[in-house]
């Protein structure tokens, strides 16, 4: 019961008895005469709970309750009502208000309902505490799933991040490659330090090479004055080359040496400097293949390969789908100020199908886009893009080829429902949105599983 109430009513007597009473029974209580001084008030320091009348001049209860809701959603508001007065308490409770009382008020009861007000609150506050505990501990921030894939990228960042070893990430395009290297920064001692990004494919040899080892005054045309580079503005801290395996060969050379001698060379210098920072690359290509075709250096490569960390495509997180569209939805409705969307349930089935070749970039752009085209309070199938809308699902993968060694259809079907219930991490609701059956179908196929299951 620790917190703050604040008293709104512009009848003197009444809130000041009321104050007086709460106070004497141990609360903490002040008053205020109108609804633009109560929201004065909480703009300018903690309140807990506001127990305010309806009628008064100027701004109503009603709409009191309703600014706060928008407002302060941490601040529950309790409204007082007269005998006659019950629409307007539910109009209140509508716009947010929390609990109401008929007036008179007594004070046994208005106790009763603060204890029910704090409570809602101290739960409130812990499931809050519990949130922010649960985004601590995960590495990647910003990526949203339970997918078995996804936790197995997640572990190994667990795993390494406070190693000082070279990192390679890897991955298709749009997986999150850069999000992953910001989590082994945030995890690791370095996080108060510097997180220095670049795209290496993005410039020329000449240009890259002046970013990342920086360059001394005249040493090229537009070189008015010296400048540190990229592995020297990281400190302590990490250090991130994104998209490595687009580096030109003659840069390749120079990463390499830096690597080795942990040193850097400005371009036009002549001293080498000492850098401290952690080195993360990623890559969307094969390096291994690089290597074998001569346009990635085999040196280079067991040099930034300490430690790798893959970082799986969408289409291995099928179960994860509908988490990241929920996620992006929310993100979108915050940032424009709109009421949340929801998925219809066919749309949702062609989510979950779709192969995601662009991966979580290209979920993005598909449900932005969905938003768009939307009219309504969901997100229909012809909302969706035309190739996701007309996708048919990926063949089904048969491991042999040998008729000895392949299995029946109904194992085959025990086999794929059990992957499925794995990747959505046991939410039989989700398995069933994956696999385009209702639950009790579901659970009827799991039953069958059970009792056909070859393992003791």
């Amino acid at each position: 019961m620790n917190g703050t109430i604040l008293l709104v009513d512009d009848d003197e007597d009444t809130r000041m008895l009321l104050c007086e009473s709460l106070q004497r029974r141990g609360y903490v209580c002040e008053t205020v005469a109108s609804a633009a001084a109560c929201l004065e008030r909480v703009r300018s320091a903690a309140v807990d709970v506001v127990v305010t009348d309806i009628q008064m001049p100027g701004m109503s209860g009603i709409s009191l309750c309703g600014e706060l809701h928008e407002r302060h959603p941490d601040v529950l508001s309790i409204v007082l009502t007269g005998v006659g007065d019950l629409e307007m308490a539910i109009g209140a409770i509508r716009t947010g208000a929390h609990d109401f009382l008929s007036k008179p008020v007594k004070v046994d009861a208005l106790e009763i309902a603060l204890r029910r007000a704090f409570e809602h609150l101290s739960v409130k506050r812990e499931v809050r505490r519990l949130r922010a505990a649960h985004d601590q501990d995960s590495p990647i921030a910003g990526i949203t799933g339970n997918s078995a894939a996804l936790r197995e990228t997640t572990q190994m960042v667990r795993r390494v991040a406070d190693s000082d070893a070279t990192v390679l990430i890897t991955g298709e395009s749009g997986t999150g490659k850069e999000l992953v290297a910001r989590a082994l920064h945030e995890l690791s001692p370095r996080r108060t330090e510097p997180f220095v990004a670049i795209n290496c494919g993005a410039m020329p040899a000449p240009l890259l090479e002046s970013e990342l080892f920086g360059h001394v005054r005249g040493a090229f045309t537009d070189a008015k004055q010296s400048r540190g580079g990229l592995f020297l503005q990281a400190g302590r801290g990490t250090i991130f080359l994104d998209e490595v395996g687009e580096m030109p060969l003659e840069m390749q050379v120079k990463l390499l040496r830096v690597l080795q001698e942990r040193t850097v060379r400005p371009v036009g210098g002549d001293n080498e400097m000492p850098f401290e920072a952690r080195v993360v690359t990623a890559t969307n290509r094969d390096l291994e293949t690089e290597v074998d075709e001569k346009r990635f250096r085999e040196d280079l490569f067991y040099r930034i390969n300490v430690v790798a960390i893959p970082v799986p495509p969408l289409r291995a997180r099928a179960g994860d789908v509908l988490v990241l569209a929920q996620h992006i939805l929310q993100r979108i409705s915050t940032r424009t100020s709109k009421p949340l969307i929801a998925v219809a349930q066919d749309a949702a089935r062609k989510l979950m199908a779709y192969d995601w070749p662009g991966n979580v970039r290209e979920l993005e752009n598909c449900i932005e886009r969905a938003v768009a085209m939307c009219d309504g309070k969901e997100i229909r199938l012809d909302n969706l893009p035309a190739k996701i809308q007309k996708f048919e699902s990926a063949r089904l993968e048969i491991p042999t080829d040998s008729p000895a060694e392949m299995i029946p259809l109904t194992e085959m079907e025990r086999r794929y429902v059990r992957q499925v219930l794995s990747s959505v991490g046991g939410n039989k609701t989700h398995a069933a949105r994956v696999l385009g059956i209702d639950r009790r179908s579901l659970y009827r196929r799991l039953e069958v599983s059970n009792a056909n299951d070859p393992r003791p």
